[in-house]
């Protein structure tokens, strides 16, 4: 199955969000839904750097709706994610018209969407609203304090480094870095959140703090389902008119499938794929 896609917008209080609609001809409804939250380290990306993935979910059997969100330093914590989360009530709410009747709601994202993705789990719990049937994180940027040995394997974590500033414009003040909507991997609280599929690479920075994650979530009774996959140099390209889908991004698309037909079945710790 070859995804197809189109621009679309949402409309959110009289503003129209750029989306991108990711789907296959032959997806049979209803479908899973995932809403998803490009890369970008907070302060760049848009809907292209993140079209493989979302071409690897939709090939999985979803209806993925890219967010185009706003960026720090103009829109700092937690401009992006309450934004995102009035758009993941709205996709619930039309659940029907996108994907569906009955269609279960996903949350999706890379690295900084990662972050929001997994934050907008909390607020649902938190809420007790929209329902979330699963969050699919990849190399979540979860850690502001970016003092893990991937990340100085990486020569990574310094001020003046993409990931440093890109936490600082996302923050804008010291204090922001203790709200666990902001900085998930130190929240005390992390039970009652979604089921989770995480995914990052052995040489990727993030990649300690996503399998702490993981572990973290097990411990407080969330199926987590880890893997560590292989990264090529072309795994950041985006490509969304590509008759095909390159190997690495397809080697994703029987995890997102299994994920998204059953989250509540995967099962904790962290497969070496």
């Amino acid at each position: 199955m070859t995804a197809l896609w189109t621009e679309d917008r949402l409309e959110l209080d009289g503003t129209a969000l750029p989306v991108r609609v990711y789907h296959t001809a032959s997806a049979l409804r209803p479908t899973p839904l995932v809403l998803h939250l490009h890369g970008g380290t907070f302060t760049c990306g848009d809907l292209d750097c993140s079209a493989y993935i979302c071409r690897s979910m939709a090939e999985a059997g979803a209806v993925v709706v890219s967010l185009d969100y706003p960026l720090a330093p103009e829109h700092p914590f937690p401009a992006a994610l309450n934004l995102s989360f009035a758009a993941l009530d709205l996709l619930h709410r039309q659940r029907a018209k996108w994907a569906g009747r009955g269609a279960r709601l996903f949350v999706a994202g890379e690295e900084a969407g990662a972050n929001i993705a997994t934050a907008l789990t909390m607020m649902a719990r938190d809420q007790n609203h929209p329902p979330v049937a699963g969050q699919i994180l990849i190399s979540p940027m979860l850690d502001p304090c970016l003092a893990t040995r991937s990340v100085r394997a990486a020569e990574a974590g310094a001020p003046g480094c993409k990931w440093a500033d890109g936490w600082h414009f996302y923050l804008g003040s010291a204090d922001k870095a203790a709200h666990p909507y902001a900085a998930p991997l130190g929240s005390r609280r992390l039970g009652g959140i979604a089921p989770a599929l995480i995914l990052t690479s052995d040489d990727c920075p993030m990649h300690d703090e996503s399998l702490d994650y993981g572990r973290r979530l097990s411990a407080c009774g969330v199926p987590v389902e880890s893997h560590v996959v292989v990264e090529t140099e072309d795994a950041e390209d985006g490509a969304p008119d590509s008759a095909s889908l390159p190997p690495w991004a397809q080697a994703l698309v029987p995890l997102f499938s299994k994920f998204l037909a059953a989250p509540e079945a995967a099962t904790a710790g962290t497969v070496q794929a």
